[in-house]
């Protein structure tokens, strides 16, 4: 059985920017298992932050009893949904094939593949790869008029600085998923981040005109930084899913550093916990910010729904032990590898130089008077033990987890030194 107010859950956690008939969806989400979709195209070799909110929106259906049928856009990603920044940089068949597979197997481990819900993961490639131009044109295209895919948002933005025609027919094929899926499947609901707002009417309206059925949607906000400005999809600036791409660590760090007035948005959009505990966290935030409980719970659920809990429980043993509450040498090199690497590294052959050359080093220290009064002030710690002697030259007894040393200055700021054969 379904729960008739997850439409409400999801209203009350900020997660309905537009929805089609409100009503009519509420209904449907009550009477019985819903079978819906939500589309991720392959544009990079991993999924990101918004593609996060999407995953955890298709595992809260899932949850209150629907069935979800992720798809991944091996067609689709050969284009790409038109953007108001330029024409998209087509990949190559190649390159959108492996990146494919590596978010199928991303997005599989987000919703259960067991009970009467099970999940189905598709491929649009595999109905739209032998697909012909004049059945395409005949059987989608003729239900597109003209002038409303021309007073589409991006589309409008686009036609001065110009859109080519590839661009410009994307709604077109993301609409004819959901038709496919609609017939194939018996989906009648689809979501996805309001800015795929104009696709996901487009297959609503397509399944009206080309079946005469009556299909659901709904869209999600734009995630935004607390001045109003976009998280960014860059190689550099975008939060990604992949521990190859973002370590661990540091996707904790990020949750962890959510400023005081984004906690209580961010802990219902990412999380799973209750109305009651969100609120509690919010109290707890506004009353006594410097305990940081709601960051420390949104870091710890959202990485142990992403990365897993083993890994989140050695992030928060590896984030304890830097800052003087745990074993240094107990962590596994890997984990206190990456936590160093975010904070800061320097590196060093041969000889280990003194503690004070290494707090130079390593930015610590603006220079060798102020390590020396960094140490004369008790402020200077090697490996959590507070060095007492300028002089101290660190052995191969202090390198610890595999390779390295932790220099640290005051209560928050350290620095690793990663040592290399001597």
């Amino acid at each position: 059985m379904s729960t008739p107010n997850v439409l409400d859950d999801l209203e009350w956690r900020g997660l309905i920017a537009h929805s089609t008939d409100r009503d009519a969806l509420r209904a449907a989400l009550g009477q019985g298992s819903v079978r819906f979709y939500v589309g991720f195209d392959p544009t990079a070799p991993s999924l990101h932050m918004g593609n996060l909110v999407q995953l955890l929106t298709a595992r809260r259906l899932q949850d209150a009893g629907h069935t979800p049928y992720i798809l991944v856009g091996g067609a689709t990603g050969m284009i790409g949904d038109p953007k108001d920044s330029g024409e998209r940089t087509l990949n190559t068949a190649e390159t959108v094939a492996e990146w494919t597979e590596r978010v199928r197997r991303q997005v599989s481990g987000f919703v259960s593949f067991e009970g009467d819900n099970a999940a189905t993961v598709v491929n649009n490639h595999d109905w739209t790869a032998e697909l012909s131009v004049i059945d395409f044109l005949r059987d989608i295209g003729k239900h597109f008029p003209v002038n409303r895919m021309l007073a589409r948002d991006t589309v409008r933005r686009r036609l001065e600085s110009g859109i080519s025609f590839t661009e410009f027919s994307y709604v077109l094929l993301q609409s004819m998923d959901f038709l496919h899926l609609f017939r194939a499947h018996g989906v009648t609901l689809q979501h996805g981040g309001s800015d795929q707002w104009g696709n996901i009417t487009g297959g609503a309206e397509l399944i009206r005109r080309a079946e005469g059925g009556a299909a659901h949607a709904f869209a999600t906000p734009l995630i935004t930084k607390a001045d109003g400005t976009k998280y960014g999809k860059t190689e550099a600036g975008a939060l990604w899913l992949d521990p190859e791409m973002m370590t661990p660590y540091a996707f904790y760090q990020f949750w962890l550093n959510v400023e005081d007035s984004q906690v209580g948005e961010m802990l219902r959009i990412f999380t799973f916990l209750s109305r009651e505990e969100i609120e509690e966290l919010e109290q707890q935030t506004a009353e006594k910010p410097f305990l940081r409980a709601g960051q420390r719970a949104l870091a710890e659920a959202v990485t142990s729904f992403v990365h897993g809990p083993a890994e989140t429980e050695r992030i928060r043993s590896a984030s304890a032990a830097l800052f003087g509450g745990g074993d240094l040498a107990a962590l596994d090199g890997e984990t206190l590898g990456a936590a160093l690497r975010e904070a800061g590294t320097a590196e060093v052959e041969g000889e280990i130089p003194s503690v004070v050359e290494l707090l130079v080093l390593t930015g610590l220290a603006q220079s060798r008077n102020d390590a020396r009064r960094t140490i004369g002030d008790g402020g200077a710690y090697l490996n959590n033990e507070r060095v007492t002697d300028p002089d101290q030259v660190p052995g191969a007894e202090d390198v610890v987890g595999g390779g390295w040393l932790v220099l640290r200055r005051g209560k928050k700021r350290f620095a690793g030194v990663a040592v290399g054969p001597r």
